[in-house]
């Protein structure tokens, strides 16, 4: 009962954030009632599952101040074993999602007990490391269908499959992924309030204080590093039934781990709103960029320069993110 209490106690933000947060939830909810096109709607599910991915990533990156570029690798665990279940064996999502999560927190453990004895770049690059060579391996390997990867045939009757998670209809995917979205900001609320949530930050700034202070640094990092995992690899799953198509350099690439850091790093590291704020930013830019500019003749590759400078420039004024913009302007009204 604590932890639901402190899951949904929001009463450290200030009135005006939690305004916002109330009038963008309802519009969220009745997003699918408005007229709205196909692509707006995998617009808003891909805003969705990345706004989970970076609030996966921020709970180790932001909270514990480690730079993990190897996220990707857990999305391909939670895909390839929605995927693998479901074509092979005929599993429902809701058993091998869970599944998925179990395989990708235990390589996690495998994986994080040696790579945090690891400082600052040299964490980052081995965990660049890590996610190529599972990548690698995942190329090869014939029972999950090597480079060609796996397809999920799409369902051909028409009653929604809420067991498979097979729809012919995307709203269904959206609600789905909507829900997953409000639990994660509950969950996280909680976590950063929780007793290893405050070790987290104690850790992020200065290390051998924490210590000093009976914090066991190393195994407070291992386990939220598993629970950044969970948080990705739950979403991989849901990506493999929504896509339906699955292959090592779309689940498992670096491109995909640098973007899910990015979005907790450009909406603000380390507060809860971060990775809502950068999904909410990057994924629509991304998305509407590459479809304005991209096709067109003479323009290929110019949405990729915009969106590289703005994420420059918001870094360049201040690193903590849009949310540090934010509170600075807020510092400065009530100074």
């Amino acid at each position: 009962m604590e932890a639901i209490k402190s899951a949904l106690d929001f009463s450290d933000f200030p009135r005006t954030d939690m305004f916002i947060a109330g009038v963008v939830s309802v519009f969220l909810v009745c997003f699918p009632i408005f007229p709205h096109s196909s692509f707006a709607m995998a617009t808003m599910i891909q805003f969705l599952m990345f706004s989970l991915y970076g609030m996966g990533w921020n709970t180790i990156g932001g909270y514990g101040g480690q730079v993990d570029l190897g996220k990707a690798q857990y999305v391909g665990i939670g895909a390839y074993t929605a995927a693998v279940m479901l074509t092979r064996w005929n599993v429902p999502f809701w058993v091998s999602m869970p599944m998925g999560m179990f395989f990708a927190v235990c390589w996690s453990f495998i994986i994080g007990y040696p790579l945090f004895r690891l400082k600052g770049h040299y964490f980052a690059i081995a965990t660049i490391a890590t996610s190529l060579v599972l990548k690698d391996l995942f190329e090869v390997w014939d029972f999950v269908g090597a480079a060609r990867g796996l397809e999920i045939s799409p369902i051909k009757y028409s009653p929604p499959d809420f067991l498979r998670l097979i729809f012919k209809q995307d709203v269904y995917y959206y609600y789905i992924i909507l829900g997953f979205f409000f639990l994660g900001i509950l969950y996280v609320n909680w976590f950063r309030k929780s007793r290893l949530g405050f070790q987290l930050r104690s850790i992020k700034d200065n290390e051998d204080v924490a210590r000093s202070l009976g914090i066991n640094v190393h195994w407070a990092k291992v386990k939220t590093y598993a629970i950044a995992t969970a948080f990705v690899s739950m979403v991989g799953s849901f990506h493999a039934c929504y896509i339906k198509n699955i292959e090592p350099e779309d689940t498992m690439s670096l491109d995909l781990s640098i973007l899910i850091a990015l979005m907790a790093m450009l909406g603000g590291a380390g507060s809860l709103w971060g990775p809502i704020i950068g999904a909410g930013v990057l994924i629509p830019m991304k998305s509407y960029l590459k479809e304005w500019l991209g096709a067109r003749a003479g323009l290929v590759g110019i949405d990729l320069i915009i969106y590289a400078i703005i994420i420059m420039l918001v870094s360049a004024v201040e690193p903590r993110g849009i949310w540090g913009i934010v509170e600075r302007v807020r510092g400065r009204k009530a100074r």
